[in-house]
């Protein structure tokens, strides 16, 4: 079902919706892997670790509600369901169970460097078919390198 028609090519759209989903799907996956560690960090940096997770959590959720509006807008249905999450993130798993405070931090980084990388794929794949999408990946990018970047600084 075709309820939005959208202003971009079909090969275009092939492209940006791609590159939609796969954001949406890394967000999402961030946000949870993100929060999973905030609610089992221990360690002698608790509690600047723990705030630190819930700044992650919410740059995350906001920007996935913006890449998942953003296909609505091009006629794209989102899928941000529970398993296509588990099966679509290029994120990587957290261990279970409680976390010292350095590898805390070393799992943020792995999972923030990752979904980095993936982001950007997306800027450069949606140059040339959306420009608007891609200014999307170009800030979701910039604000996840920021975070990148402090945690890195916590275990220097």
């Amino acid at each position: 079902m075709n309820v939005v028609k959208s202003p971009l090519s079909d090969a275009g759209l092939k492209t940006v919706a791609e590159a939609l989903q796969g954001a949406l799907v890394d967000l999402i996956d961030l946000s949870l892997v993100a929060k999973q560690v905030h609610w089992n960090v221990v360690g002698p940096r608790f509690r600047s670790v723990h705030l630190q997770l819930d700044e992650v959590v919410d740059v995350a959720r906001v920007h996935s509600d913006t890449v998942a509006e953003r296909a609505s807008a091009l006629g794209v249905s989102p899928d941000g369901r529970a398993a296509t999450v588990a099966s679509g993130s290029g994120l990587g798993v957290v261990a279970q169970g409680w976390i010292k405070d350095s590898d805390a931090v070393g799992a943020l980084v792995a999972a923030l460097g990752a979904a980095i990388t993936r982001m950007r794929q997306r800027v450069a794949a949606t140059e040339e078919a959306d420009p608007v999408s891609q200014d999307i990946f170009i800030g979701i990018t910039a604000d996840l390198e920021k975070h990148h970047w402090m945690f890195q600084a916590e275990n220097a």
